[in-house]
C-alpha cells in the first residue's frame, strides 16, 4: 500500500540558507529540523528531501559533495530518518554540458516528486511540499500535493512580495497564481499544520 509523504525543499526549509553550500563545515540545521523529521516518521509519512544543486553544473561542486552533505544531515538528525533524497544538478546554461539538458526536474517542475513517487511508492494524493519559495509551492501544485510555504530562507521575503503587490509566479506562465495552502514560519510549524489537516 502506498504511503504519504512530507516533501521537503533542503536550503532554507530543512537547513539554513547558505547561497550555494560548498563545504560541509557551513552545514547548519535549524534547531527544530531533527524533531520536526521525527514527528513526520511517527505519523506514518515519508520524509523526501526535493532539492535544486545547480551549483553542480555551475561547477562550484561535485555531485558527491551533494551526496555527503546529505549523508551529514542523516547523522545530525538520527534518529530522525529522510527516507529520501531527490536532487536536480542540471541548469540550461551550465558550464559543464554533462549538466546542460532539458529537464523536467529542476524546480517548480514536478519530475523529482513524481520520480520519488513511482520508485518508492508514495501516494501524491496524500502528500504534502514544503519549502521556502514560491517555486516549491508551484512545483507541489504540479505533482499534485498539498504546499505548504514556510518563512524560513527566503520565504518571509517571498511572502512580503505579495504584500508589496506583486503575484506568485503562474505555473508555465499562464493560469492563474500560485497558492499555497498556509504559510507557516517554519518546518516544525508546517509539520504541526500537516498533522492537523491530513
Amino acid at each position: 500500500m502506498s504511503r504519504p509523504a512530507v516533501f521537503v525543499d533542503r536550503d532554507g526549509t530543512l537547513i539554513e540558507e547558505r547561497g550555494y553550500l560548498e563545504r560541509l563545515t557551513d552545514l547548519s540545521l535549524f534547531p527544530w529540523t531533527g524533531d520536526a523529521v521525527r514527528l513526520l516518521n511517527r505519523a506514518g509519512f515519508a520524509v523526501v528531501v526535493i532539492t535544486n544543486q545547480s551549483g553542480v553544473a555551475r561547477g562550484l561542486f561535485d555531485e558527491q559533495f551533494v551526496l555527503d552533505v546529505h549523508e551529514e544531515i542523516d547523522r545530525r538528525i538520527d534518529p530522525a530518518l529522510v527516507d529520501g533524497y531527490y536532487y536536480c544538478p542540471h541548469l540550461p546554461d551550465a558550464r559543464d554540458v554533462r549538466y546542460r539538458t532539458p529537464c523536467d526536474c529542476r524546480k517548480p517542475r514536478p519530475g523529482l516528486i513524481q520520480r520519488a513517487c513511482g520508485e518508492m511508492a508514495l501516494d501524491a494524493s496524500r502528500s504534502f511540499m514544503v519549502g521556502d519559495r514560491w517555486l516549491d509551492v508551484e512545483c507541489g501544485r504540479a505533482a499534485g500535493v498539498r504546499p505548504l510555504l514556510v518563512r524560513t530562507g527566503h520565504g518571509a521575503l517571498e511572502e512580503a512580495s505579495i504584500a508589496r503587490g506583486a503575484v506568485p509566479p503562474k505555473p508555465g506562465g499562464g493560469g492563474s497564481s500560485v497558492q499555497a495552502d498556509a504559510i507557516l514560519n517554519n518546518l516544525m510549524e508546517a509539520v504541526g499544520w500537516i498533522l492537523r489537516n491530513s
